[in-house]
């Protein structure tokens, strides 16, 4: 007889009756409201008492269209995004089981929450990304080369994110959830649809003065968190950045009443 693949809600039965299991995290999809699709697998985490041990880990690396399982120690669960590319997700992680009176989720409580130093640390540095990528989108643009300054526009966006995120001290969402965030979780003093529209245009077109819009609301934004140092290493070239005199008005503004300042 074949026998039936593990489901999720089986795994779940049996790792909730394991007294080395403390918790049971679920990730991706299936954590984000309205994201779940047929294609939705489960990503589960399990996580293991530092001191204790279960036969349950026979299924580490356990892959299946419905399940996706990592095992992993409580030590190991901590340190898991952090730092890393898994932050996001376990930040936006759904609590199944949490055998440390809520231990569990003030270890993903502490994934979506980036520290001031660290938040500042981080910012300076892709702000300064995000300007070297947008500088060089910029010029090629002036220099006839319309590919190089498209390719180097949609770079500069990726940048864009991580420092607007580490300004708000949260690790940028991927890419896949990056509306679903913004419409829970908006961005302190920014307009989420305005700030879509000209990531969505600049990415398709690199268009100059939708970047040089973009750049100027970046740079209040940024000397306010504390960030004018790495912008002012810039020099004369940020006259080719900024908007140009007697250009086209911008239709949104960023608002410095937000909470960007808690980097500084």
């Amino acid at each position: 007889m074949t026998a039936q693949p593990l489901t999720y809600d089986a795994f779940v039965e049996l790792a909730t009756a394991d007294p080395a299991v403390v918790g049971l995290v679920l990730k991706g999809s299936r954590a984000h409201e309205g994201m779940i699709t047929r294609h939705s697998d489960h990503d589960l985490y399990m996580v293991l008492a530092d001191d204790m041990t279960t036969d349950l880990t026979r299924f580490a690396g356990h892959r299946t269209e419905e399940l996706d399982l990592v095992i992993v120690s409580l030590t190991a669960f901590r340190a898991a995004g952090m730092p890393g590319f898994e932050r996001y997700a376990l930040a936006r992680a759904r609590v199944v089981l949490d055998r440390l009176d809520g231990g569990v989720a003030r270890i993903l409580a502490d994934k979506a929450r980036l520290s001031a130093e660290e938040a500042f640390r981080h910012s300076g540095a892709w702000l300064d990304a995000y300007a070297n990528s947008f500088y060089r989108s910029i010029k090629n643009d002036r220099d006839g080369h319309a590919l190089a300054a498209r390719l180097d526009a949609a770079d500069s966006i990726g940048f864009l994110l991580e420092l607007l995120f580490a300004l708000d001290r949260r690790p940028r969402p991927y890419n896949k959830y990056l509306t679903w965030e913004l419409a829970r979780h908006p961005l302190p003093g920014w307009d989420t649809g305005e700030l879509l529209r000209a990531m969505d245009r600049i990415s398709a077109t690199g268009d100059v003065d939708d970047q040089r819009r973009v750049f100027a609301l970046v740079e209040t934004a940024a000397r306010q968190a504390g960030h004018g140092e790495v912008l002012d290493a810039w020099g004369e070239d940020l006259d080719l950045m900024r908007p140009r005199q007697g250009g086209r008005v911008p239709p949104w503004t960023w608002h410095g009443d937000g909470p960007h300042a808690m980097c500084r």
